[in-house]
C-alpha cells in the first residue's frame, strides 16, 4: 500500500484530563487552574460564580508533564511542559488589559540518542525553592535542568544512578542543597534512598538518608513542606511519613480496597493531604506533630473517608473546600467539601461537571428519530464511570417550563406595561389567545384592543409604548398602558391581508399582488405608500439589516408564480433587485440577516429547502446557493445568544443558522418538530426561547453554537463493544464489572445496570468448554470480572435484561447480523476464556442471541481456539478474528461450521468489511488488505502496509483507500496499488 495525504479536522477535542495543577499563572493576584487534555492546555480562572475558562493553549504533541513552579524572585508563577517526544518548554503569561498574551520563555529537546525509555514512563519532579527540574525519562539516568538559565534553549545533563527501577521521585522542602527522593525496587524489595545533588559539580553527592525495605507495592512520594518535612510513602496498604530521622506507617483499611492514584495538598503547611483512588473515594490524610516534648519531631497520621467522586487522574485543592477532580475515565467535576455530612455521610457536594467523552471503546452510528440526522452512541468512560453517550452534531434546547396546548398557529412576545417581555399572544384558527408571565404561572389574560375572535398574523410592541396586531381584516394599533385600542387600518375594497413584515416603526402588508406600505406615529397609522407586483406576494422581511437601526432601507418578498425574490426600495417600495429561485415550490419565509458584518438574504421553500445569496453594498444578490433543512414548510426568525445574531429554522428539522469564520453554519438542534419560535426574557425565564410543536409550547435556553449535543447514560460499569438492531429497537452491549468475594459468594462491588436489569440470564454451555479456575480459588476479598450482555432499549435507553456469562469468560466482541437465508435478526457474541496461568488465551466462543418479545434466547454457540477480538456480517457468513487468525464461518439450521481460514497475524485485533475485501489491523504489523475468493473457498492476502503500527481502530473510506489509527495518537491512510502487476508490488 502507498500513503495518502487527507485533510483531518476536529468536531470535538479531547475531554479527557490527565494533568491539573493550580497556582498564579496570570497574575500575582488572581488564582488559577490549569488542566490539560491530551495536546490542549485550558486555562480557567477561579471565581466566586466559579471556573471559568479564559484561554486555551494548543501544544504541537501530546502533553505529558504540566507543572507550575515560582521563580526565586517573581511573584507569579511559569509553566513547565513537556510532550510526549520530550520536547520541553517554559511558558510565562503576559497581560495587557485584557490581552491575554502566552509567552515562550525557554524549550529544548531533552532526548537522548542512546539509553533506554523506562518501561515506567515520565517523572518529573521540581525543586521547591524552584532551582532544578529533575526528569526520569531513561532507565538509571536523571536529567537535570537548572533553572537560572538566562538563554532562550533550556539546556540539561544526565547523572547516572544504580537504581534502575524507580517508581516515583520527589525534592525535599527545606534543604540548602536540592534533594531527591527515589523510590525504587530491586531483587530485594522497594526502598527510599534521598540523595543530595550539587550544581557545581552536576552529581549527586551524598546519600543523606535511605530506608529500605518500604511496603512492597509502595508507588508514590509526597513531599511535605516545613514545619514537618520530609515524604509520605504511599502504598497500597499503608501509608508511611518519614523524614530521615522519624517515620511513621498507618494501615487503614479503607484505603486497601484500592490503590491511591492521584492527591493534592490543602494546607501550604502540609498538614492536609487530599488523596483519590481508583474506586473513586476522596480521603482526607491529616498530619500532626505530637505534644509530647519528647517526641517533638513525631509525626502522627490520620485518614478520613470524604466521600466518592468521578474516578480522579489529578486532583488539585483550589480554596475555600473547592475541589477540581480531572479524570480520564469519567466526567471531571468541581466539588466542595462541606464541614458537615449529608444524610449519606458524604461530606462532598458536586458543584459542576465538566463531560468526558473518554475513553471511547466502541460506537455505532444510528438515526433513532428517523429523520435522516445520525447520532453517535458511544461506549464511554471506565469502571463505576462507564457511561453511553448520545452524541448528535447540534445545538441542545434545556427545558424550562412547557404548556400543553395544540395546533398553535403563530406565537410573538409582548412588553404590556414593562420593559421586559410579560405577554405571549398565541394565533389560532379564528381566534387569537393572551398568555400572561408572572413569575412561572401561566394563566389566560385578555387585551381589550385585541380582536381575540381574529386569526393574528403578527403582534409585537412598536415605537411610543404601542402594540400592534395584524389580521386578515386590518392593522389595530393600541396603547401598551391602557391596552384600549388608538388606530386601526383595513386594506381598500374589504381586501384580506395574507402576509406582513414589520419592525417597531414601519409595516407593510400584501393583499394578494398589492402591497401597502405603513408608518407607525403616536396613537396613528399612516399610509404612506403602496404598489401592485406581477404576482402574489407568498412572504415579507421588513427587517433593519444594521442591529440598533429602528428603520428598514430595504424590504424583501418573495412571490408566487414565478417564484422570485425581490428587494424594494423604503418608503417608494421601486424594485432594486430580483433573483429567480426557479422550479414550481413557493417561497414561504424570508429575512435579510447580517453575519460577522456580511448581509446575507435567507429564503426558504415549501419543501425545506433554503435558499442564500449575499447582499452586496450595490444592492445586488450573489450568488445563489441551496441547503436542505427539512422536508416540510420552514419559518425564518431571529434571534440572539451574547449580542450575536443567529437565525432559527422552525421546520421538521429545526437548525440554527450562525457564522463561523465568515461561512454559515447550519447546526441541528435537538428537537423533532418546531412550528414557530421567538426570543422571550421575562423575570422568570431570561435570554430563553419559546418553541411550539404540535402539542404545545416549550420554553428553554439554548446551548453555546459550535458544541455537539451530548447525552449521557450512566451504567456503573465498563461498557466495551456496542452493537445495534433497528428492528427490536435494541442496543447490544457487552460490559464487565466487578464483582468481590465476601464469605464464599460473590457479590458485585456496587449497584449497577447489569444487577438492576428488568430480566436477567446465566449463560449456559452445550461444548463442554473449561469452565476451571472459578470462584473456588478465590479468597475473601478477592475481586473478579464479570462480563455482561446487556440489551438496553433504544428509546428509554432502559436496560431490559442482562445476560451474565461463563466464570473466566470475558465477552469481546459484538455485532448484529441476519445470518445465511434467515430474515431473523441475532446478536453474534464472541468471548475468549481468560485463566491466570495462561499467557494467550487458547479458548473462546461464538454464540448467536435472539431478542424477541422482551425474552433472550441462545440459538447455537461454537467453541473456538482463542478470543474472538471482531466479529463482521459477510454475506450471509460470519468474518471473525481470532488470535492471530481470520476465520469465515457459514451457518446452516444453526449450526455454525469454519468455512476457511487466513494466517499471517500476529495478532489480528479489528476488522472491516465491504464487498469482498476484508482489512485486518494487528497489534505490531499495521493493516492488511484481504479479499474472499468463494469460488475458490480462501481467502486471499491482496495488499500490506509494511509499517510497524501497533493499530487501535481500523475504516474501510472505499475500494482504494483505508483509514487506520495507532497507538501513537496518529491517524494514516493507505491507498492500494492497484496498477500493480506482481506479487512483490
Amino acid at each position: 500500500m502507498t500513503s495518502n495525504c487527507s485533510y483531518l479536522v476536529s468536531a470535538q477535542h479531547a475531554t479527557s484530563v490527565f494533568l491539573c495543577d493550580r497556582g498564579n499563572f496570570i497574575s500575582s493576584n488572581e488564582l488559577n487552574l490549569l488542566v490539560a487534555r491530551s495536546n490542549r492546555i485550558e486555562i480557567l480562572s477561579v471565581t466566586p460564580e466559579g471556573l471559568r475558562s479564559v484561554r486555551e493553549i494548543p501544544i504541537n504533541g501530546t502533553v505529558e508533564v504540566m507543572k507550575l513552579f515560582r521563580p526565586r524572585g517573581l511573584n507569579k508563577d511559569r509553566l513547565f511542559v513537556m510532550t510526549r517526544k520530550y520536547n520541553a518548554m517554559i511558558l510565562e503569561c503576559k497581560t495587557e488589559g485584557s490581552e491575554i498574551e502566552i509567552i515562550t520563555k525557554a524549550y529544548g529537546d531533552v532526548r537522548d540518542k542512546i539509553g533506554k525509555e523506562s518501561e515506567l514512563g515520565i517523572l518529573v519532579a521540581i525543586d521547591p525553592e524552584s532551582r532544578v527540574i529533575a526528569l526520569r525519562l531513561y532507565d538509571s539516568l536523571v536529567k537535570i535542568i537548572p533553572l537560572d538559565q538566562k538563554e532562550a534553549e533550556l539546556k540539561a545533563f544526565n547523572i547516572r544512578h544504580e537504581e534502575i527501577y524507580v517508581f516515583d521521585m520527589a525534592f525535599l522542602y527545606g534543604c540548602q542543597e536540592p534533594t531527591l527522593s527515589f523510590l525504587h525496587q530491586d531483587v530485594h524489595g522497594r526502598h527510599v534512598k534521598t540523595v543530595e545533588l550539587s550544581l557545581k559539580d552536576c552529581e549527586f553527592t551524598k546519600c543523606v538518608w535511605k530506608q529500605n525495605n518500604v511496603e512492597q507495592l509502595a508507588d508514590r512520594l509526597i513531599p511535605v513542606p516545613e514545619p514537618f518535612g520530609g515524604i509520605i510513602i504511599i502504598g497500597s496498604e499503608s501509608i508511611t511519613y518519614h523524614s530521615g530521622t522519624n517515620f511513621h506507617t498507618i494501615a487503614p483499611a479503607s484505603i486497601q480496597n484500592s490503590s491511591i492514584v492521584a492527591y493534592s495538598m490543602v494546607d501550604d503547611n502540609g498538614s492536609r493531604f487530599l488523596l483519590g483512588n481508583m474506586a473513586g473515594q476522596l480521603f482526607l490524610l491529616l498530619l500532626e506533630k505530637e505534644d509530647n516534648v519528647r517526641a517533638s519531631n513525631q509525626v502522627n497520621m490520620k485518614v478520613e473517608l470524604l466521600g466518592e467522586t468521578s474516578i480522579p487522574e489529578a486532583i488539585s485543592y483550589l480554596d475555600n473546600g473547592y475541589v477540581y477532580i480531572g479524570s480520564r475515565l469519567g466526567d471531571s467535576q468541581l466539588v466542595h467539601l462541606n464541614t458537615q455530612p449529608d444524610k449519606n455521610g458524604s461530606f462532598v457536594e458536586v458543584v459542576d461537571k465538566f463531560t468526558n467523552l473518554g475513553p471511547i471503546l466502541d460506537m455505532v452510528m444510528v438515526d433513532l428519530e428517523k429523520q435522516g440526522q445520525s447520532q453517535l452512541v458511544t461506549c464511554s468512560g471506565g469502571y463505576k464511570d462507564g457511561s453511553l453517550r448520545i452524541i448528535r452534531n447540534g445545538i441542545g434546547i434545556h427545558e424550562r417550563a412547557s404548556i400543553d396546548l395544540p395546533d398553535i398557529q403563530g406565537m410573538w412576545p409582548l412588553r404590556v406595561g414593562s420593559n421586559m417581555d410579560n405577554t405571549l399572544i398565541l394565533s389560532f384558527v379564528e381566534e387569537t389567545k393572551v398568555l400572561s408571565l408572572v413569575g412561572d404561572e401561566i394563566e389566560e389574560t385578555e387585551i381589550s384592543g385585541f380582536d381575540a375572535k381574529q386569526e393574528t398574523i403578527f403582534a409585537g410592541n412598536t415605537d411610543h409604548d404601542q402594540i400592534l396586531q395584524i389580521t386578515p381584516h386590518g392593522v389595530r394599533l393600541v396603547c401598551a398602558q391602557s391596552k384600549q385600542l388608538v388606530d386601526e387600518w383595513s386594506p381598500p375594497s374589504n381586501k384580506k391581508i395574507s402576509v406582513c413584515g414589520t419592525n417597531s416603526s414601519q409595516i407593510l402588508v400584501a393583499c394578494g399582488s398589492v402591497i401597502f406600505y405603513l408608518e407607525v406615529g403616536a396613537s396613528k397609522l399612516i399610509q404612506s405608500g403602496d404598489t401592485a407586483l406581477e404576482y402574489e406576494v407568498a412572504c415579507i422581511d421588513l427587517t433593519p439589516v444594521e442591529d440598533g437601526q429602528t428603520q428598514a432601507e430595504i424590504a424583501s418578498v418573495g412571490l408566487w408564480t414565478d417564484i422570485s425574490v425581490r428587494l424594494l426600495k423604503i418608503p417608494s417600495l421601486e424594485e432594486i433587485a430580483r433573483e429567480h429561485i426557479g422550479g414550481e415550490i413557493i417561497p414561504r419565509s424570508i429575512l435579510l440577516a447580517k453575519f460577522e458584518g456580511i448581509n446575507y438574504l435567507l429564503c426558504s421553500l415549501g419543501d425545506g429547502a433554503l435558499f442564500y445569496f449575499l447582499l452586496t453594498q450595490q444592492g445586488t444578490l450573489v450568488p445563489k446557493r441551496k441547503v436542505i433543512l427539512g422536508t416540510q414548510p420552514t419559518v425564518l426568525r431571529k434571534f440572539k445568544t451574547q449580542s450575536t445574531t443567529n437565525v432559527f429554522v422552525c421546520s421538521d428539522r429545526p437548525t440554527v443558522i450562525y457564522s463561523s469564520n465568515h461561512k454559515l453554519v447550519f447546526a441541528n438542534v435537538n428537537l423533532k418538530e418546531v412550528k414557530h419560535m421567538c426570543s422571550l426574557n421575562t423575570e422568570e425565564y431570561r435570554d430563553c426561547l419559546a418553541l411550539t410543536t404540535e402539542t404545545g409550547i416549550t420554553i428553554g435556553t439554548i446551548d453555546e453554537m459550535q458544541k455537539l449535543h451530548i447525552r449521557s447514560v450512566p451504567l456503573g460499569e465498563q461498557p466495551q463493544r456496542i452493537a445495534y438492531q433497528e428492528e427490536t429497537g435494541t442496543f447490544g452491549v457487552l460490559t464487565s464489572r466487578i464483582d468481590v468475594m465476601d464469605r464464599g459468594t460473590l457479590r458485585p462491588a456496587r449497584r449497577s445496570v447489569s444487577t438492576q436489569a428488568i430480566s436477567t440470564s446465566v449463560a449456559t454451555t452445550l461444548t463442554g468448554i473449561n469452565r476451571s479456575a472459578g470462584s473456588s480459588n478465590l479468597k475473601n476479598g478477592d475481586e473478579v470480572e464479570v462480563g455482561h450482555l446487556i440489551i438496553v432499549d433504544q428509546n428509554t435507553f432502559e436496560v431490559v435484561h442482562a445476560h451474565t456469562f461463563l466464570s473466566n469468560e470475558a465477552p469481546t466482541s459484538i455485532a448484529s447480523c441476519k445470518l445465511g437465508d434467515d430474515n431473523t435478526l441475532y446478536y453474534v457474541v464472541g468471548t475468549g476464556i481468560i485463566l491466570p496461568e495462561e499467557s494467550e488465551s487458547k479458548v473462546g466462543r461464538l454464540i448467536i442471541f435472539s431478542w424477541a418479545d422482551g425474552k433472550l434466547t441462545q440459538v447455537a454457540e461454537k467453541e473456538v481456539k482463542g478470543v474472538v477480538w471482531s466479529i463482521n456480517p459477510f454475506n450471509g457468513k460470519l468474518l471473525t478474528t481470532i488470535n492471530s487468525t481470520v476465520r469465515l464461518y457459514e451457518i446452516h439450521e444453526k449450526e455454525i461450521s469454519l468455512g476457511c481460514s487466513f494466517f499471517n497475524q500476529i495478532m489480528a485485533l479489528y476488522s472491516k468489511v465491504s464487498g469482498d475485501f476484508i482489512l485486518v489491523g494487528d497489534l505490531m504489523r499495521s493493516i492488511t488488505l484481504v479479499q474472499h475468493k468463494p469460488m475458490e473457498g480462501a481467502l486471499e492476502e491482496i495488499a500490506r502496509d509494511y509499517g510497524n503500527n501497533w493499530m487501535t481502530a481500523i475504516e474501510i473510506i472505499d475500494d482504494e483507500k483505508f483509514l487506520g489509527a495507532e497507538s501513537e495518537n496518529n491517524l494514516f491512510v493507505c491507498q492500494r496499488d492497484s496498477a500493480a502487476n506482481t506479487e512483490e508490488e
